[in-house]
């Protein structure tokens, strides 16, 4: 990781590593919790009293459970682990963005981000570490992929973000964005997601939850199927297979026609609106044809389309286009009537695209 002065704000921490590993607390599911209570002698009810302290409440430990016994917060420090993740990095950019670089318990790192708008607070969460997708402007997957989040890793980067706002602050906004392909994660991510719209955990709106995928055709039948109003955002970044398979390798083994046959039963099934997410790439996705080809493929569906300026990432070599060039590709979509925006940039000036700090640290050798 960069620690020179380019950076506003970046705190590094280090906690030394228990020699025999602890199960996390978030490990277990509320009736787990509750047969383990028991077995101490504990009222079964004391499992609601922790999970809202663990899932609601901004605190950092078991003593601060205050309502529990002291012998029991004494007996859950010796038992489990308040949280599996480390920090390692903390970035502050000068829009207030904030990234954390994660340490898991086997030592692999990963990312989560902390984006503030006037009337939201967006965070961005990884369920990966790596990625195996291979995108060609992505900083994610150049170390390859690892091995895949569990559920309760994915939640806690959530309550990690959580504790670092003010009370004043809430989570608004949730994008599963970050480091490694969401729906190649199924099942954990879904228990991550059921459990952060749940009333026992943060409550948050599945209409304001997104998650993003490079395009699983069957994953996404299966996401559409799952009962919740979840938000579908596709990574194309190219309007023909050619061009895609070249940004995007997986898609030798999938097409396009296939994704946008999953997207329009995914639409079928929810109603919601689909997302296309198109990083522009100076030279090789941005030409007024591309343009043309992807408002030719998306119309007549309920889509929209974020236009992405990619961020830099020096061991890639590509750029985003000039200003003029963006607002060009973004005009003739106007023209063909696709609904498009261009995603503002956030955190400019800290390692601000996905899996970047994480590359940096590791190549390092932290």
């Amino acid at each position: 990781m960069n620690t020179g002065s380019s950076h506003p704000a970046l705190r590094t921490i280090s906690h030394p590593q228990p020699t025999e590993l602890l199960p996390a607390i978030l490990s277990l599911t509320a009736q787990q919790l509750t047969d383990w209570l028991r077995e101490q002698g504990q009222p079964g009810w004391r499992s609601g009293q922790i999970r809202r302290w663990l899932l609601q409440r901004r605190i950092s430990s078991f003593a601060e459970m205050t309502d529990l016994p002291a012998a029991l917060r004494q007996t859950l420090e010796q038992s489990f682990r308040f949280c599996s993740l480390e920090p390692v990095g903390h970035q502050i950019a000068t829009d207030r963005t904030e990234k954390l670089l994660l340490r898991l318990h086997d030592g692999e790192l990963v990312e989560c981000v902390l984006m503030r708008e006037p009337d939201r607070r967006t965070i961005c969460i990884s369920t990966q570490v790596g990625c195996a997708m291979g995108c060609v402007f992505c900083a994610s997957g150049l170390l390859g992929v690892k091995r895949n989040l569990s559920g309760e890793e994915i939640v806690e980067q959530v309550l990690m973000l959580h504790r670092l706002m003010p009370e004043t602050e809430q989570i608004t906004n949730l994008v599963v964005m970050g480091i490694g392909e969401p729906l190649a994660n199924y099942s954990p991510m879904m228990t991550a997601l059921n459990l952060l719209t749940s009333d026992e955990s943060l409550g948050l709106g599945a209409r304001r939850i997104t998650v993003s995928t490079v395009g699983l055709p069957e994953k996404i039948r299966e996401f559409a199927r799952n009962g919740q109003q979840f938000n579908l955002a596709i990574s194309l970044h190219a309007p023909n297979d050619q061009l895609r398979t070249e940004i995007v390798p997986v898609n030798r083994n999938i097409g396009i026609q296939e994704i946008l046959a999953a997207a329009d039963d995914f639409h079928a099934v929810t109603g919601r609106r689909v997302s296309w997410e198109y990083v522009l790439l100076a030279g090789i996705n941005d030409a007024d044809h591309h343009a043309q080809q992807l408002a030719d493929l998306l119309r007549g569906r309920v889509a929209h389309v974020n236009v992405i300026p990619m961020n830099g990432v020096s061991e890639l070599g590509m750029t985003a286009p000039e200003e003029p060039q963006t607002q060009q590709f973004v005009g003739i979509l106007e023209r063909e009537h696709i609904p498009v925006t261009v995603r503002k940039r956030k955190g400019a000036d800290i390692d601000a695209a996905c899996g970047q700090l994480r590359l940096n640290r590791t190549r390092q050798g932290d």
